[in-house]
């Protein structure tokens, strides 16, 4: 229970440091929220957003999976969980961006590039497998030809930004607010090691640092 007990410290200097000295933005929040952008990021305990853009309570909300990724629209069966998030903030909270924020070092990458999970059943590997199977094309043409080193990993980390936001085209509802201009997609990499954000200029396609 160490860990755990880690997290209720946490929660106790939260609620003597940062609740008891803004409580009426808390009161604010509980009648709803109004943030300004979802961000989907990767689960990775490293790349949290809130810390990476250095933001407070109801201002992002944030859709966080294995490797960032946005499966395309599809209807039918199946749990859409991501598909959902994105239904509820765009067309229920109404935010003006989408954010999709892939970093550096992304083990769900690493699991595509080396098909370590490949064949693998349910609860060792196999819902890792299925799920990075959305760019298992692209991971092995890039492990033929670059191997699966660094330089691989940030190849398909960014291709895994740019096919999100190819899928997030791909739901009406997006690419209706992004033709009348009422919500804009971008796509960046953080770089763990450096601290460094890299931004996606689509025109160009190419990742700039910011």
């Amino acid at each position: 229970m160490q860990g755990f007990g880690n997290l209720l410290e946490g929660y106790r200097r939260f609620r003597a440091n940062r609740f008891d000295t803004a409580r009426e933005r808390w009161q604010e929040l509980a009648e709803g929220q109004a943030p300004r952008a979802i961000v989907i990021a990767c689960s990775d305990s490293r790349a949290d957003p809130a810390t990476i853009f250095d933001t407070n309570p109801g201002e992002i909300f944030v859709v966080r999976n294995v490797a960032n990724l946005v499966p395309p629209f599809e209807t039918g069966g199946g749990r859409h969980g991501v598909s959902a998030a994105l239904e509820f903030g765009v067309t229920q909270l109404n935010v003006a961006e989408i954010v999709v924020m892939g970093h550096e070092g992304c083990g769900g990458i690493s699991a595509a590039l080396t098909g370590q999970f490949h064949d693998a059943p349910e609860g060792e590997g196999g819902f890792v497998a299925t799920w990075m199977a959305q760019i298992g094309g692209p991971a092995d043409a890039i492990a033929r030809e670059h191997g699966i080193g660094e330089d691989a990993h940030r190849l398909l980390e960014e291709i895994g930004i740019r096919q999100s936001l190819a899928n997030l085209r791909s739901f009406p509802f997006v690419a209706e607010r992004e033709k009348n201009g009422t919500l804009k997609l971008l796509g960046c990499h953080f770089s763990i090691r450096d601290g460094e954000l890299w931004l996606l200029d689509e025109a160009e396609d190419k990742f700039h640092p910011v």
